[in-house]
C-alpha cells in the first residue's frame, strides 16, 4: 500500500487535554525558534499540535508559520519515528523556508525519540526507513 501524504484529522491533536498530556510528559527539544514536546502514543503514527503565540507576529505571519509547519510535518510524517504526539511551540523569528522547518523538526523529533528510548518509553522503536541515531 503506497504511503499517503494527507494531513487528516487523525494526525492532529485537537483537544486541550491532548495538549496538556504532551506538556505533562516534560520531554522537549529546541531547534532554532521551535520547541518540540513529545510523548509516546499507541496509535502507530505521529500526531501534531501547534502553538503559535501573538509574539511571533501578526495574524498573517502566524498563519504562514503554521502552514509551513503543517506542510513540513505532512511531507515527513512517514520518515518520523512512529507513535508520538508532538506539540510545537514557536518563538518569534523571521519566517524561514519550508526546508529549514523540515530540518529543524526532523532533528528535534529524532532527538526526542532517543530521549524516550533511553527512558524505556512505550513508543514503537521503528521508523519508516530512517535510523533514529
Amino acid at each position: 500500500m503506497p504511503a499517503t501524504y494527507r494531513y487528516s484529522r487523525k494526525l492532529r491533536l485537537q483537544h486541550a487535554l491532548e495538549f496538556q498530556a504532551v506538556y505533562a510528559g516534560k520531554v522537549r527539544e529546541s531547534r532554532g525558534p521551535l520547541t518540540v514536546f513529545a510523548i509516546p502514543n499507541d496509535l502507530g503514527h505521529p500526531r501534531l499540535g501547534l502553538s503559535v503565540g501573538r509574539k511571533v507576529g501578526t495574524a498573517p505571519k502566524r498563519n504562514r508559520v503554521k502552514r509551513l509547519l503543517r506542510e513540513a510535518f505532512r511531507l515527513m510524517q512517514h520518515d518520523l519515528p512512529r507513535g508520538y504526539d508532538l506539540v510545537i511551540n514557536v518563538r518569534p523569528h523571521e519566517t524561514a523556508i519550508l526546508a529549514d522547518y523540515q530540518r529543524m523538526l526532523s532533528a528535534a523529533v529524532v532527538k526526542l525519540h532517543a530521549k524516550w528510548s533511553g527512558r524505556g518509553g512505550s513508543a514503537s522503536g521503528d521508523t519508516a526507513g530512517k535510523p533514529a541515531g
